[in-house]
């Protein structure tokens, strides 16, 4: 399928949440807290000849403000964000918008947060590494009413939906309690988290408690540990 002619962004979605992309162009809203990686994605979208126009938010209430004011066709999402996180804005803007397509593009590995965010309404995962035609096939993809889904991701999901594999410890935690889980388990603490996630030091708390009896565990020590030999934090 060739795009090339203008048209307008939402006013074009079917009922299903399927469309043609034949006769217009992409409004993309960027979603990260790093000026920087905005502006490096405003200026890949730029050479895009199928890309309209870009928009972009700072954080989780930007997003949403944003996709309460315009129509946009796909929204570009990082998942580590000061305040209401990714996975929270995931959920909250396919509340809102079922129809409006949110691609993740994150820090995170794929093994870390991607079966998490699809579960959550997201239409594709990527990770900070990949190359630009990965992202602009993505977006694409993505725009059209599908899924983009990598191999490594389609395997984790296969192992997901099968019933005969045992959920690991850290997949019992709800989304909150994994991001929590992740800063515990590289050193940080819990005032610090708090700080970095807009919470106070006794929701903080709570969570970890949580954190421990759902996985059994004793105290950061185990967490830290856990979390290495998984592959969840860098070594």
């Amino acid at each position: 399928m060739v795009i090339t002619a203008t048209g307008s962004g939402a006013s074009h979605h079917a009922d299903n949440g399927k469309r043609s992309l034949d006769h217009e162009k992409l409004r993309v809203l960027i979603a990260d807290d790093h000026a920087i990686v905005r502006e490096g994605l405003k200026q890949l979208l730029r050479e895009c000849p199928y890309v309209a126009s870009t928009g972009e938010a700072a954080n989780g209430n930007e997003v949403l403000e944003k996709v309460r004011e315009q129509d946009w066709d796909v929204v570009i999402l990082d998942i580590s964000m000061p305040g209401k996180n990714g996975i929270e804005t995931l959920k909250q803007i396919k509340s809102e918008r079922p129809n409006l397509a949110v691609l993740i593009l994150s820090m995170h590995a794929e093994d870390q947060y991607a079966v998490r965010a699809l579960k959550a309404g997201a239409a594709g995962y990527l990770t900070k590494g990949c190359i630009s035609e990965q992202l602009i096939a993505a977006i694409t993809k993505v725009a059209r009413g599908g899924k983009y889904i990598t191999p490594v991701l389609a395997e984790r999901l296969a192992c997901a939906l099968d019933p005969s594999v045992v959920e690991v410890p850290h997949e019992v935690l709800s989304n909150r309690e994994f991001q929590v889980f992740r800063l515990l388990a590289v050193g940080k603490q819990v005032s610090q988290i708090g700080k970095e996630l807009s919470l106070s030091t006794k929701t903080v708390s709570t969570h970890r408690a949580k954190i421990l009896a759902k996985m059994n565990m004793k105290n950061n020590a185990e967490l830290m540990f856990y979390a290495i030999d998984n592959g969840l934090v860098s070594r």
